[in-house]
């Protein structure tokens, strides 16, 4: 059975690329666009790793990754920053609210599906 990638970016296509590489690469892959409903959605989809943009309206990511890090429930399932916020500063950030990995926008197949399969196989 694929494993399954739950993708978290406000742009559909962003979240559309990211798919098509995750799909080709053999896993099954799940959009959400609004960073206030991930709960819900790791509750429905059961993913084993969730790809999570930083920017975004209404809960960034760095808040969404600490929180579901601090969550009993979800706090096993590996996170991985998928962001334009390339900086030293940004990455020690993330790596400090529990992310487990970070990519860097604009990114080739190669790089995203070797930081999925470095953190889930």
């Amino acid at each position: 059975m694929p494993k399954k990638v739950l993708i978290v970016d406000d742009s559909q296509a962003e979240s559309r690329l990211m798919q098509a590489f995750l799909q080709v690469a053999g896993y099954t892959a799940v959009a959400l666009s609004d960073p206030t409903r991930i709960e819900q959605m790791v509750e429905s989809e059961h993913p084993n790793l969730i790809l999570l943009d930083v920017v975004m309206p209404g809960r960034n990511g760095f808040q969404a990754c600490r929180e579901l890090k601090n969550n009993g429930e979800f706090k096993q399932i590996p996170i991985v920053m998928v962001t334009s916020k390339g900086g030293e500063s940004d990455r020690f950030w993330a790596m400090q609210q529990g992310a487990d990995g970070y990519v860097v926008k604009p990114f080739t197949s190669e790089q995203l599906i070797g930081e999925v399969q470095r953190v889930i196989g």
